[in-house]
């Protein structure tokens, strides 16, 4: 999940976003720092309660793009549900998508997502290359500009406790900077992506820029309290969590899907498949990130896909437009983006890169799986979601349309798939809310010597 460093030389300097159309309650926009945050939050007078205050103000921090905000927008807004206070940070690039989102945002810095005209071509698998990004990028340059952005945040807001997506090692070391309670949500959900032992020598490295102590058994990114969203039994058993994990449903699950299509491409697909009395459903995404850096994959994927005798719903993502994959099949329609929330409860098959957002909806929604690692955490995905009977993969570099249409008519005639599915997908639903990770969220807090 965690995206590729961009290619630009240097980092972007972290400078303050202007604030914009923030209400008296503090939320719907976007705020600077240094300049404004203090100004705008003030410490509240909240009736205190067993030593701690009613409101808890949770400081919501993630690393990365779509793949690491969205497994926490259940949970923020759960949140203020419960009358707490929340601010949601991110990288510059971010800031818009966290006030569609319904928050309000400010800048933490650390830019990980490429331009929007950027493409690139396919390139091998490289499973050692892609963990340095999380050890060496990650948990190393990243985690050290984000930390000292995020100290300066959370003095002037005053969180109570920092709520962060599991590679945000740089909320984690200013948490414990700060000596405040921090929660780790978890976006890498088969796990084994990582190398622990150069993943604790780079935080050792981290934790030192800012006076903190060795921790030689890596556990500061996973201290005290982790919400996992995701079933058991797909992590790979090789690399468990802690036993202070706590498993949630995943974010598809909690999010409720508009009565109303509120955009005009959720509209066109809703209109296009209602008009289709043809089933199946099938899907085909390559998710936030690496549809930039996918080559020509769409359209020979969208050329296999267009043999079958199916409904076909591709989305390409905001920065490519549709035109660039030239005229689709007839059963073909191409959009630019449309929520899982809408889409995954009517597809027979989900094809896509295996990225741990795209794989969790399917598993909770109980869809069967054609998959096409590019990278990052995605080989890993792949290979559990095969062994667990849930999904096909197909080499990007090298599949045509006719291994493509094979293995997709494969997938959807042969039962055995959607049944293998179907467990993963009723306990997704039986799992805890995002409600009830706010209660344990708020336990967390009482207890902050031990962040």
């Amino acid at each position: 999940m965690p995206a590729r460093p961009p290619t630009s030389a240097g980092w972007p300097s972290g400078s303050p976003a202007e604030r914009a159309s923030v209400g008296p309650d503090g939320r719907g926009g976007i705020v600077g720092v240094a300049a404004e945050t203090s100004a705008i939050y003030r410490v509240p007078d909240d009736v205190p309660c067993d030593g701690w205050r009613l409101t808890v103000r949770v400081l919501v921090s993630f690393a990365g793009g779509s793949g690491h905000f969205l497994p926490l927008v259940p949970l923020a807004r759960a949140a203020a549900r419960h009358g707490d206070r929340v601010l949601v940070t991110g990288q510059s690039a971010m800031l818009q998508s966290i006030v569609a989102a319904g928050f309000t945002a400010v800048d933490s810095g650390g830019r990980t997502l490429a331009d929007p005209s950027m493409r690139r071509p396919l390139v091998p698998v490289d499973r050692a290359a892609e963990a340095a990004v999380i050890t060496d990028f990650f948990a190393g340059a990243l985690a050290r500009q984000r930390a000292a952005r995020l100290i300066t945040i959370a003095r002037h807001w005053r969180p109570d406790v920092i709520l962060h997506d599991e590679v945000d090692f740089g909320a984690a070391v200013a948490a414990q900077v700060l000596g405040l309670p921090h929660v780790a949500v978890v976006v890498l959900i088969a796990g084994g992506t990582v190398d622990r032992r150069a993943l604790a020598a780079e935080l050792d490295g981290t934790r030192a820029a800012f006076g903190l102590p060795p921790d030689p058994q890596s556990a500061m990114p996973h201290r005290r309290l982790i919400l996992e969203p995701a079933p058991a039994g797909f992590r790979d058993p090789a690399d468990p969590l802690p036993a202070q994990a706590r498993r949630i449903r995943p974010a598809v699950v909690e999010a409720d899907p508009p009565p109303i299509p509120a955009d005009a491409s959720t509209a066109r697909t809703l209109a296009w498949l209602d008009g289709r009395p043809v089933r199946p459903v099938v899907w085909f995404t390559l998710g936030t990130i690496f549809h930039q850096e996918s080559g020509d994959l769409f359209t020979r994927v969208m050329a296999g896909l267009g043999r079958l005798h199916a409904s076909v719903v591709i989305t390409v993502g905001r920065e490519v437009d549709p035109a660039e994959l030239g005229p689709p099949p007839a059963n073909v329609l191409v959009e630019r983006f449309v929520p899982q929330q809408v889409l995954l409860p009517r597809c027979d098959l989900l094809v896509c890169h295996a990225g741990s957002g795209s794989v969790l909806g399917a598993l909770a929604f109980g869809v069967p799986m054609l998959l096409l690692p590019m990278g990052a955490d995605q080989p890993a995905n792949a290979d559990r979601s095969v062994a667990l009977g849930v999904a096909m993969v197909l080499d990007p570099l090298t599949a045509t349309p006719g291994d493509v249409a094979s293995a997709a008519r494969e997938l959807l005639t042969d039962p055995r798939f959607r049944r293998a599915a179907e467990p993963f997908r009723r306990a997704c639903a039986a799992l805890p809310t995002a409600d009830d990770a706010v209660g344990w969220i708020r336990t967390h807090c009482s207890h902050p010597s031990g962040s």
